[in-house]
């Protein structure tokens, strides 16, 4: 009998702990659905903030849009390092003309590294020194992340029909790709935080 019961305590705790785990991740990824509902790639949207999330605290609309756009910022300086190096490979094999049309890539990356960094830090201040300066501070950040955007779309099309191997212009473009679909759904959580601030403090929409 007692046998019986201690089997019955070793089968059940750990299916009963998994359905616990099971029902937490279910609730925290509902929640995430409808905070990316409007993002135009909302299964990443989904998984870049799934990990973050804490079942005790819901995060707040600010801390899941720089969680987003820190991992933007994470996806840009990865796929700057592996531009870098597959420039530093073509430069060092003769493929001049190759090595050009990358070298430009990487001097718009760059800017895009730049610009996103700006923006994250921009948005930590939001808030911070009074209403004031948080259309300012929405500004910033919306042009910063646009112009972001712009960058990492002219360096895809610089890369095009050159004669960079298939297998690095595949690698560059997903991960171009990436970053390009990150930086979207940041602004899109950014412009969710925003509107939710300016509503909870009567501040009036500076783009009507």
């Amino acid at each position: 009998m007692t046998q019986n019961i201690l089997f019955f305590l070793v089968l059940f705790f750990p299916i009963f702990g998994f359905s616990n785990v099971v029902a937490s991740v279910s609730r925290e990824r509902v929640y995430l659905e409808s905070q990316c509902r409007s993002a135009m790639y909302r299964d990443l949207c989904v998984r870049t903030l799934l990990p973050y999330m804490n079942k005790n605290t819901v995060p707040s609309p600010q801390r899941l849009a720089q969680i987003s756009l820190a991992s933007c910022l994470s996806k840009a300086r990865v796929t700057k390092t592996y531009v870098d190096m597959v420039a530093k490979k073509l430069n060092e094999t003769g493929k001049l003309q190759e090595f050009q049309a990358l070298e430009e890539c990487i001097h718009q990356i760059d800017n895009g590294v730049d610009q996103i960094t700006q923006s994250f830090k921009e948005l930590q201040r939001m808030g911070t020194d009074g209403d004031e300066n948080f259309a300012w501070h929405e500004s910033n950040v919306q042009s910063w992340v646009s112009a972001a955007l712009t960058d990492i779309t002219t360096c895809i099309d610089g890369i095009q029909g050159n004669g960079i191997g298939r297998r690095e212009k595949a690698m560059i473009n997903a991960r171009f790709l990436n970053m390009k679909q990150l930086a979207s759904n940041s602004l899109m959580m950014f412009t969710r935080y925003t509107t939710r601030y300016r509503a909870a403090r009567g501040i009036k929409n500076p783009y009507p």
